[in-house]
């Protein structure tokens, strides 16, 4: 299992040397959220990556309806090339509630953002090819075909593309299909009345066989859940990480959204979870193929 960092919001000016220190510090990930207005984690994100060589940076996440395919598709292969093909991007439909009635000219509509969010992952996954090809969706229109090929980026570092991870919404039927196409899963539960449950162990083995019988690419898949360790003993830490391992969880992101400055590099300072034993340590850092995304 690996271990990242969920930076707070709108602290840009700490980016770079967090995510250095995360990184000596051995940490695995460091993860920027975005809303419809802050401080972009994509700039965040590109300073990071010139201060390390080694960690993966991520989006937690990029509200897709916001952004127009073709400018995450520059943007992420922009990181991708500056982090020498480290960077994982995080998408998702956008949590309406972090001031989108400030503006509303942006779609709002439910089932409308979730549209916008599938045609993003599908023009992201051509894009990245760099090949022409032309795609005719509801909300969004491009014709590659007629655009010669000298005027392309260059394709991602990162083969066969950057990693996509979007939110699962379990057991949501549209949201088990869209996570087929991509590279993993930030792992969510909701009722059927439409409320946030607490994600369990068993939850996360089902949508781990659920992705092994229908998801068509062999390619590594990620399956991702948040939370906080700080505060916990060595005994407490076992007992929590060990359980999602086992469940299959293949990343652990230590939130620390609404942390302030000195809280933060206190907590990298940790260093990620343990435990107080060495078998701890070997049982939770026994490489497994089912996530191994290397660059």
């Amino acid at each position: 299992m690996k271990f990242g960092l969920a930076f707070p919001y709108n602290r840009t000016p700490l980016v770079a040397e967090a995510a250095r220190l995360a990184e000596e510090m051995g940490w695995d990930g460091c993860f920027l959220g975005d809303a419809i207005w802050c401080e972009d984690p994509m700039i965040g994100l590109a300073a990071a990556a010139m201060t390390t060589s080694r960690i993966h940076l991520g989006t937690m996440v990029i509200p897709a309806p916001l952004r127009r395919p073709w400018k995450i598709a520059s943007e992420s292969i922009a990181l991708d090339q500056l982090s020498n093909g480290r960077l994982i991007l995080g998408l998702g439909t956008g949590a309406t509630w972090m001031g989108w009635q400030g503006f509303p000219d942006e779609v709002t509509d439910a089932r409308t953002r979730a549209e916008m969010l599938d045609e993003t992952i599908d023009i992201l996954s051509l894009m990245y090819h760099g090949q022409q090809f032309d795609f005719a969706g509801k909300h969004f229109q491009v014709k590659l075909t007629l655009l010669d090929e000298q005027y392309y980026p260059p394709r991602p570092i990162r083969q066969p593309r950057i990693p996509l991870w979007v939110p699962l919404l379990w057991p949501r039927e549209r949201s088990k299909q869209r996570i087929l196409k991509c590279d993993g899963l930030f792992a969510e539960k909701w009722s059927v009345d439409g409320k946030p449950e607490e994600v369990t162990p068993q939850d996360i083995r089902a949508m781990k066989s659920y992705v092994e019988a229908y998801r068509p690419a062999a390619t590594p898949f990620d399956i991702v859940i948040g939370g906080k360790t700080a505060g916990l003993n060595a005994n407490q830490q076992e007992a929590q990480l060990l359980s999602w391992k086992e469940a299959g969880v293949t990343w652990w992101i230590e939130e620390l959204w609404d942390a302030t400055p000195e809280a933060l590099i206190e907590r990298i300072r940790q260093g990620p979870p343990a435990g107080g034993s060495q078998t701890f340590h070997d049982k939770l850092y026994l490489p497994q193929d089912f996530s191994d995304h290397s660059p």
